[in-house]
């Protein structure tokens, strides 16, 4: 279950100023470079967040307008998408990804409370209600923050919003069942989560910080796993 709009909205919002903070710190060469997740320059990461406000853009314009605007036609375009974006001048890309993170706000402020509460499709097919598309757009902006590789690390996004994130891949994680049986117990919070998996449980010990970038599938550090290796994971995503 996504959180509330409320901090959802908080968070999208701050997500995009520490996602833009990342994109100021890197130069064009660095961004033209190979980054972080895999076939992907920074330049592709920015693509992709600009397109994805674009792309939520059309659930909001579906929950005004009641018309069924998907977020993409397919996935084919979605990638296509982003491949030729990623080929723009990095002062275009620059632009774009500060310009549609600014129309999203504006559009989703604009929201009426019916028009919060009417379903839309995600691009992975769930109905879902419009009140949603702030948690989508907050996990975009904040993640992705981090893959830019400049700034931002995971110890700069809010610890509310790492709980939050925590909350949701254990819920992805455990409907799947297809990796380790996990326990999460950060060393900075007395929460903790349980991810359901194969095989005796692992119980794994760090900041709150590097737990969500564990758990995302990141690069993450000062992780300790009590008796035993600590387990890969298969995809979030």
């Amino acid at each position: 279950m996504a959180p509330a709009p409320e901090p959802a909205l908080g968070w999208m919002n701050e997500g995009t100023e520490l996602f833009l903070k990342a994109l100021e710190s890197l130069d064009d060469e660095s961004l033209a470079a190979r980054g972080s997740l895999p076939g992907w320059t920074g330049s592709h990461v920015v693509a992709h967040v600009a397109a994805n406000a674009e792309a939520l853009g059309n659930l909001v314009r579906w929950a005004r307008t009641g018309e069924a605007t998907p977020m993409y036609s397919s996935p084919e375009q979605r990638g296509a998408d982003i491949e030729v974006g990623a080929q723009r001048p990095v002062a275009e890309l620059r632009l774009w990804v500060a310009s549609s993170a600014a129309r999203l706000a504006d559009s989703l402020d604009a929201l009426t409370p019916d028009q919060w509460a009417r379903e839309v499709l995600t691009a992975q097919g769930r109905a879902v209600p419009a009140t949603e598309i702030p948690w989508m757009r907050s996990r975009e902006v904040m993640v992705h923050a981090v893959d830019l590789g400049g700034a931002v690390t995971f110890a700069d996004l809010p610890a509310s919003f790492d709980a939050a994130l925590l909350d949701d891949i254990t819920a992805k994680r455990s409907a799947g069942a297809d990796g380790p049986h996990l326990r999460l117990a950060p060393t900075d919070d007395d929460r903790s989560w349980v991810v359901t998996g194969a095989g005796d449980t692992v119980t794994v010990r760090g900041s709150l910080a590097q737990l969500t970038a564990y758990l995302s599938g990141r690069p993450a550090t000062g992780l300790h796993a009590d008796g035993a290796a600590l387990p890969s994971l298969p995809r979030w995503l």
